[in-house]
């Protein structure tokens, strides 16, 4: 289960850079915290992952919202198929210039 999240977060990272670089953001490094949390039931499925970017360089904080949006809903394919109404997937960023 644990690959489930490695993989949204190397999806969303992917998505999240690639928009930024393609907004001509100054863009040095790109971290993801990722935290699960899976109900106690033997099915154990996630009902909340929370992603957390921390986003290096000179960036806009208005781009920075923009790219983890378009990423969650148009682009990740493994966060979209993840949400759902028993999954709840939430997202914050800091950035550090």
């Amino acid at each position: 289960m644990e690959l489930l999240l490695i993989s949204l977060a190397g999806c969303t990272a992917y998505d999240v850079a690639s928009i930024l670089e393609r907004m001509r953001e100054d863009l040095r490094e790109l971290e993801i915290k990722v935290e699960g949390y899976r109900r106690k039931d033997p099915l154990k499925i996630y009902t909340e992952i929370k992603l957390t970017y921390i986003v290096h360089g000179n960036v806009s904080e208005n781009n920075v919202k923009k790219a983890i949006k378009l990423s969650k809903e148009k682009y990740c394919s493994i966060s979209t198929m993840l949400i759902n109404d028993e999954m709840h997937l939430e997202t914050s960023y800091e950035i550090s210039s």
